[in-house]
């Protein structure tokens, strides 16, 4: 190849890409199962286990790559082939797909499949010179490893024009592609850093650059106000302009750290950046029907789908480069097509993806497009409020079946299928045997829970064809949930290893197992090894080295500390040395030590306050301890469960002209702990009582042991950290902006411990301690010198 043909951009695609982009058609349509695509895990193994039987012959796994030179760019079509089978009168390319639907039920190779195939088959006819080839569909029933075969027989010169036609269907895109990185490359070329550098900003900002560089793993602690959005993204858009990355991940866990993030974007498109983002919103909150059901029968959205998504794909990347679910709305509009579709779609040819952390980290609803079995590109991952990911890492990697769903799904399906009944009875009598022997909780084996998967296999094979066969819609929605249910169960059950705890519990008249994720660093790092590099950043990412503990699972990824731009003068921290809010001592008489300090504050200057609690139990007595002082202090509490308008509502409150203070009464670690802004004089204290230690249960209790085996720190890793968190998170509300200035009232004597004080961030070097009787005082003076 010349040296001019080597300067060319190449636009990468893979096979099994490019035949699911340009070959669908037709509806969307969820009512069948799903299981053979989501049968990867399983079925890697089952692909090595009939490699290893193929013989000398056989070779396994070939890396095969195709080369179309185009004017100003070469598409690279590239993929592996499970299998090329050397016979004496033929080649055979053999592809093998894990199902679990019954093999005897098939006619012929799902064409998608075999369009996969026949893509290389075509490539290795072309680099090897044959005339003609075989493809060969391998299907195998994951359960009895039962193999179906169909062939197919072809000529070089027949599947070259077939290939090429579907090449041509993507020219386009490629094209598209290639120009606008031209486009984008030289835009970010002429950007600079918006703002003028607060202190430290520079310095983050060169640390987030090198560590993409050199392809390594950055965790920020950064307080608020230090500028971390900007100085995560800006750097991160400078090393896709340098060819480092093609493509930035915004992870939040929240609504509205997504919107920063866009802003952010908007801010440096106003220097004529060139840079396509978009927002990916939940299913269920961007669905134009009232209820999710994707299906040609249910929703007109569905009916033709594919047919007209490519187009409505290209009518965007055209014409927007801020893709906002508004944005999404109005073209799924116009073309008819399902809106959160549409979004994935879009997302492909997109240069940052702003996004929840499951489309990246959860097994079940990642985006396959990018983090499929074996994919690994050039990705920038920012993860923003890091600090939750450790609890959502749990949960995502974790499954419970209970004994009484199982039993209630017997119930509603013996008049549908006798087979199905009789395989939940199965499961139910092994719960029941379980069940019995335990009082409270157990440890479980891996054995032991391999006993039941191996039942579960069987009811999942069987529900699979139910769904295929059954008529009656409402059946099959709720075997549809309780397949997906086990499905994940299985899934994680054959991911276990040093990382879980296996149990048993009964508790409040149910009987569980539960396969336990209590270090999610190993999960999350089968995706994160599919990027180039990520930053973790919060504001509450102390210590550090429990979140890479826990996140990365290597306490030698860099780190940072990016100290508060803010004037510490403008802040006071006070702790009250005489509150505690131990079991032991939850009574009227400290109830109304809390009372006396919230009206203190009060009194030592009028405003808005938040007043965090540890429960809700707690909050409860608080607040009617404080009520029957009859202040004349406006108050709110939090409720249970509130509705998006309930939440508005509450903070609205903050911003409603009227004299006098308000004390809003909430529970620490809850909704209102973290994620809002109240600025300036929309908050101007909050009162924090307790260690927000979580409640004792049986996973805390079984967090403490294992982290206490294998750390020596249980305590610490079960409860002292992350509650801790919630300390911090809360105090976090008060200064937001540098003309915010107010006060954070902690009321718990164990914060005064060594054990907290080697947790104080840098900036609570000014904290003063007193009691009831000097805090007014103090307060007074502190407000007495601020303008």
């Amino acid at each position: 190849m010349s040296e001019q043909k080597k300067e060319k951009m190449n636009i990468r695609i893979s096979v099994r890409n490019l035949v699911e982009f340009i070959l669908r058609s037709g509806d969307l349509d969820n009512r069948s199962s799903g299981a053979d695509r989501e049968a990867m895990q399983k079925g890697s193994r089952i692909h090595r286990k009939l490699q290893g039987r193929m013989g000398s012959n056989y070779e396994a796994e070939v890396s095969l790559k195709y080369l179309i030179e185009r004017e100003p760019f070469c598409i690279v079509i590239e993929g592996r082939a499970d299998g090329i089978l050397k016979e004496e009168k033929r080649i055979v390319v053999d592809e093998i797909k894990a199902v679990y639907k019954d093999l005897t039920l098939m006619r012929a190779a799902v064409p998608l499949h075999l369009a996969q195939a026949k893509c290389y088959a075509c490539i290795y006819a072309i680099q090897n010179q044959l005339k003609e080839i075989t493809v060969r569909m391998t299907y195998v029933q994951i359960e009895t490893e039962e193999i179906r075969y169909f062939y197919q027989e072809y000529k070089k010169e027949e599947l070259e024009q077939w290939f090429l036609e579907v090449i041509a269907e993507y020219e386009k895109w490629a094209r598209f592609q290639a120009e606008w990185r031209r486009i984008r490359t030289e835009s970010i070329a002429g950007i600079h850093f918006p703002f003028v550098y607060r202190n430290q900003q520079k310095g983050l900002v060169g640390g987030v650059y090198r560590t993409i560089e050199q392809k390594k793993r950055l965790f920020i602690q950064a307080s608020t106000g230090a500028g971390k959005t900007i100085s995560v993204i800006y750097p991160a858009v400078q090393a896709v302009g340098q060819k480092m990355a093609d493509k930035i991940f915004y992870l939040t866990a929240k609504t509205i750290t997504r919107t920063v993030a866009l802003e952010t974007f908007q801010i440096l498109t106003g220097q004529n950046l060139q840079f396509k983002s978009i927002v990916l919103t939940a299913k269920e909150k961007i669905c134009f029907c009232e209820e999710t059901v994707c299906n040609p029968d249910a929703c007109p959205y569905a009916r033709g789908h594919y047919d007209r998504v490519n187009q409505c794909v290209y009518d965007i990347l055209q014409k927007e480069n801020l893709i906002t679910a508004n944005v999404i709305e109005d073209y799924a509009r116009n073309y008819r097509v399902c809106p959160f579709e549409l979004s994935l779609d879009a997302s492909t040819w997109v240069d940052a993806i702003i996004c929840d952390y499951n489309y990246v980290f959860d097994y079940d609803v990642c985006l396959k497009r990018f983090f499929g079995e074996g994919a690994k590109e050039e990705y920038i991952f920012l993860i923003d409020e890091a600090h939750n990911l450790v609890e959502r890492g749990r949960d995502m990697y974790s499954a419970e079946l209970y004994k009484e769903d199982i039993l209630e799904i017997r119930k509603k399906v013996k008049f549908y299928s006798p087979k199905l009944e009789k395989l939940l009875g199965k499961c139910n009598k092994k719960m029941l045997e379980w069940k019995r022997e335990c009082e409270h909780y157990e440890y479980m084996s891996l054995s032991e829970i391999g006993e039941l998967a191996v039942l579960l296999t069987q009811l999942f094979v069987e529900i699979d064809n139910f769904l295929e066969e059954e008529s009656d819609e409402n059946m099959k929605k709720i075997m549809l949930e309780f397949y997906f249910q086990i499905r994940h169960f299985l899934n994680i059950y054959d991911g276990i290893d040093e990382n879980y705890v296996i149990y048993r519990e009964y508790t409040q008249g149910r009987f569980k197992v539960k396969l336990f994720c209590v270090n999610p660093s190993g999960n999350l790092n089968v995706f994160l090894d599919k990027g180039r590099a990520a930053v973790f950043f919060s504001a509450t990412l102390l210590p550090v080295s429990y979140y890479m503990k826990l996140l990365s699972g290597n306490t030698e990824d860099y780190a940072m500390y990016a100290e508060s731009p803010f004037e510490e003068d403008k802040r006071l921290l006070v702790i009250g040395k005489d509150v505690s809010s131990r079991y032991a001592r939850r009574n009227e008489r400290e109830y109304g030590k809390i009372a006396d300090y919230i009206e203190s504050m009060i009194e030592a200057k009028s405003g808005n306050y938040m007043v965090f609690l540890p429960s809700y139990v707690y909050m409860q007595a608080v607040y009617e301890t404080f009520l029957s002082r009859g202040t004349g202090v406006r108050t709110i509490i939090q409720e249970n469960h509130m509705t998006e308008t309930q939440r508005e509502a509450f903070l609205q409150e903050f911003h409603k002209e009227q004299s006098g203070s308000l004390a809003a009464f909430c529970v620490l670690g809850g909704i209102f702990s973290e994620g809002i802004d109240l600025k300036e004089d929309r908050l101007i204290g909050a009162i924090i009582v307790g260690t927000g230690m979580p409640q004792i249960g049986t996973e805390r209790e079984l967090l403490q042991e294992y982290f206490e085996r294998n750390e020596g720190a249980g305590f610490d890793y079960a409860y002292r950290y992350p509650g801790f968190n919630k300390v911090l998170q809360a105090a976090g509300r008060v200064i937001r902006t540098e003309e915010d200035q107010g006060v954070v009232l902690l009321l718990e004597d164990r914060l005064l411990g060594r054990e907290y004080q080697n947790l104080y961030p840098r900036e609570w070097q000014q904290l003063q301690v007193c009691g009831r009787s000097q805090v007014k005082n103090i307060i007074r003076e502190f407000w007495k010198y601020l303008p």
